[in-house]
């Protein structure tokens, strides 16, 4: 039952937190470990266009999740996008339906990915993925575990991110329609110091971040700090 998989998760989450609190971090880890997942990462959606990263249980999963941030592909987009679980068992089949994005996760590791949006009724507010470094499914026991943990994840996401619920809605669009105000500073050095559009500068951005293979943030640091991309 839906109710015994939910109390399930909680139980493991609140075990898993000690005295540290249950938070966004510990749940998404939780999560992973109890459906037997390689690493996991949750990102969280303002406004239908702002896109940041919620959570990731190590290195491996924030280089996946940045990805999806900075290319606009990927299972995440999909499940945000739908309202539904988007489950692809061996991504290396999945070079069509997310080229860029599949090219980053084969070079973590990664075979397979389940992931759920994360919502609040009829709010959406993100998504999780659960990576494998296998091509296995993900049995109907371990699915229905995940999409309980997704529900507690998108509570915890509002409580660690209130503005996630008094943001206005907009009509949800495939892709990274919007970035975290650093990136949108780092593009506006660009655009004044290489006399660029906008657009042009926001795309030079996240092309540089893509093909060195960081985190789109880090890039935009770099940029904020030094006023050049190399």
């Amino acid at each position: 039952m839906n109710q015994d998989h939910h109390a399930a998760a909680w139980q493991r989450i609140s075990t898993a937190a000690h005295t540290g609190g249950v938070t966004l971090t510990v749940a998404c880890r939780t999560c992973a470990d109890d459906v037997e997942a390689d690493f996991a990462g949750a990102t969280l959606v303002v406004a239908g266009e702002l896109r940041l990263l919620g959570t990731a249980t190590d290195e491996r999963a924030r280089t996946v999740e940045d990805a999806q941030l900075v290319t606009g592909e990927g299972p995440c987009t999909d499940a945000y996008t739908r309202h539904a679980p988007v489950d692809a068992v061996d991504l290396h089949h999945a070079a069509d339906r997310w080229p860029a994005f599949a090219r980053v996760a084969a070079e973590q590791g990664v075979r397979s990915v389940l992931a759920l949006p994360l919502t609040i009724g009829a709010l959406a507010i993100g998504a999780m993925d659960l990576y494998r470094v296998e091509p296995t499914p993900f049995s109907p026991a371990q699915k229905k575990r995940a999409s309980a943990y997704a529900r507690i994840l998108a509570l915890l996401a509002l409580e660690e991110h209130p503005h996630l619920l008094t943001s206005g809605s907009r009509p949800t669009q495939r892709g990274p329609q919007g970035y975290p105000p650093t990136v949108h500073m780092a593009a506006g050095v660009l655009a004044a110091k290489d006399g660029l559009t906008p657009d042009d500068a926001l795309a030079r951005l996240r092309a540089h971040a893509f093909s060195h293979n960081q985190p789109l943030l880090h890039t935009a640091e770099q940029v904020i700090n030094t006023h050049r991309l190399d």
